[in-house]
């Protein structure tokens, strides 16, 4: 029994270094996909704005992928659906678009909404669901601050869809096949006889981040100006621009030096040779 504690005793230190597991989703929990952020800035600089949600799309999914609520549709993948649909230049998204979108991507639910800078330099993000088998809305949610630290509002709304939103499986189970259409997931839009299209049973959902690398994103400061720069990089990387998503990762870097997804993407395309 001594030898017990003493061996527990003694391990204790090297367990305190070991590195967290990041939480898997559970078998059946449900797809989602998150989508497009409008800007609903208002004032005079409410323009500059535009294209914001790009980043704040990314770093949702790269937040709630942690949940083991849920499984979350890989940005690059929604990214990829939208351009072969002709997706990209089709505006706001709304309940219709969300359901095609969302169906098109074996996703139970669509989660989207916007992000406002209002007349008093506060930032708001709102979001909501949308099931993608009856097309309802559902889940309102908003989240504000005074400061301008959007990555706080992201995981401030990325914790609250995590523990509130109370989301089943569809078509009795969490993912169609890649063999299955969207048809075969019941549709209320006229989407219902939409193109066939596989999906992927790998490469499909975001990485879950584990606790440490949670902590870290999340506690990393990335005002808005910040923000719009990480979209437009983004933007850069959606069309093969590595030279200006490098020089845009760079100054987003600069300015946001902790641990924040910009750094891997950049260590991404310069390891590529860019």
């Amino acid at each position: 029994m001594k030898r017990s504690v003493m061996f527990l005793v003694a391990l204790a230190p090297a367990m305190a270094f070991m590195p967290s597991v990041a939480a898997a989703p559970a078998p059946g929990a449900p797809v989602v996909a998150i989508l497009a952020f409008d800007n609903n800035s208002i004032g005079k600089d409410a323009k500059d704005f535009d294209g914001i949600g790009k980043g704040v799309m990314d770093l949702l999914i790269t937040d709630l992928a942690s949940s083991s609520k849920v499984r979350v549709v890989d940005r690059e993948r929604v990214q990829q659906i939208l351009a072969e649909h002709n997706l990209t230049k089709s505006g706001a998204i709304d309940a219709e678009s969300a359901v095609r979108v969302g169906k098109l991507l074996g996703a139970c639910y669509s989660i989207y909404g916007g992000f406002m800078r209002d007349l008093s330099g506060a930032n708001v993000l709102t979001a909501h669901t949308t099931s993608n088998e009856t097309g309802q809305i559902e889940n309102p949610e908003k989240v504000q601050s005074k400061g301008d630290d959007v990555m706080a509002l992201i995981a401030q709304l990325s914790s609250i869809l995590s523990s509130d939103l109370k989301l089943t499986a569809c078509g009795g189970g969490s993912s169609r096949s890649a063999s299955t259409t969207p048809a075969q997931q019941g549709s209320t839009t006229k989407d219902a006889a939409a193109k066939p299209v596989t999906v992927p049973a790998t490469e499909t959902y975001a990485k879950p981040l584990n606790e440490q690398e949670k902590k870290q994103v999340e506690s990393t400061k990335v005002d808005a100006r910040t923000m719009l720069l990480y979209s437009r990089a983004l933007d850069a990387i959606d069309h093969n621009d590595r030279a200006k998503a490098t020089e845009l990762l760079r100054q987003v870097v600069a300015k946001a030096p902790a641990p924040f997804p910009a750094s891997e993407k950049l260590a991404s395309l310069t390891k590529s040779g860019t």
